[in-house]
């Protein structure tokens, strides 16, 4: 579904400030994937959903999606494909748009944009069906400004208007990082409810330990720009965080790892 091979990433090259942030990346993930993405700070794993989605060029390597190279895809032509929900809630809506027509426009993606309104009538007992799923009361608001929503409900909008089209792959990029914990438990309760329910296919970069083990069928860590573990069906099942700890102490050759190490 999507295959990754030999993904290298080298900003300032030649500089002062030069940074390997891939090196080599290879990565097959099949349909219905739900994987989580863990690593410590400057491990590659954002740098990683960003050559996905078409952020930069990569110095070397390739993407394919759905059999198709999109190597040479910018970002704006990968959309049509893939959705994205980052840390920040305020990057995925338009704070002046109301929230039927952030949805009017989430439902255009990969399409194109004639001269019509931009919100059909037709369009909003859709809207209001799929707002429903996510039990905060916004089916009934469709023509409140995103602007006035919290942080909690402008990140579940976002998490809605990247999947109202079916994405083939789905981009998590700590996108709970920012919100307080009872807020986050709520978007990742939406969050498993909607990948599950439609079986999208999913990369999730997390900073917690125990959702990346509790949540999705598979768990990568990056350590240096490299995919150092792989672990999949049964093994995730079994893990603990103290499993996650003790490899990644193997691989620094040392003890006294924390996961403020590890995820910090």
């Amino acid at each position: 579904m999507l295959n990754v091979t030999g993904a290298t990433k080298i900003f300032n090259k030649g500089g002062v400030n030069e940074v390997t942030a891939l090196s080599g990346v290879d990565l097959a993930v099949r349909e219905g994937d739900f994987i989580t993405v863990i690593g410590s700070n400057g491990a590659g794993k954002s740098t990683f959903l960003n050559a996905v989605a078409g952020c930069f060029r990569l110095n070397s390597g390739t993407v394919e999606l759905d059999g198709e190279n999109v190597t040479g895809w910018p970002e704006y032509r990968r959309a049509a494909k893939v959705g994205r929900v980052f840390q920040d809630p305020l990057m995925g809506t338009c704070a002046g748009a109301t929230i039927e027509q952030n949805l009017a426009i989430a439902l255009k993606r990969g399409q194109r944009r004639g001269l019509s309104f931009g919100v059909k009538r037709k369009d909003r007992d859709y809207f209001r069906e799929r707002l429903a799923t996510l039990h905060l009361g916004l089916e009934n608001r469709l023509g409140t400004a995103t602007g006035l929503l919290s942080g909690g409900q402008r990140q579940a909008l976002t998490m809605l208007m990247a999947t109202l089209v079916r994405p083939r792959l789905l981009l998590l990029d700590e996108h709970t990082a920012a919100l307080d914990p009872k807020t986050a438990g709520m978007i990742l309760d939406r969050t498993e409810e909607l990948v599950t329910g439609q079986r999208l296919t999913t990369l999730m970069v997390t900073h917690n330990m125990q959702q990346a083990i509790s949540l999705g069928n598979r768990l990568i860590m990056f350590h240096r720009g490299e995919i150092v573990l792989d672990i999949d069906g049964d093994e995730k099942r079994g893990l603990e965080v103290d499993d996650l700890l003790q490899r990644f102490a193997k691989l620094r050759g040392g003890d006294g790892v924390t996961d403020r190490m590890l995820l910090g």
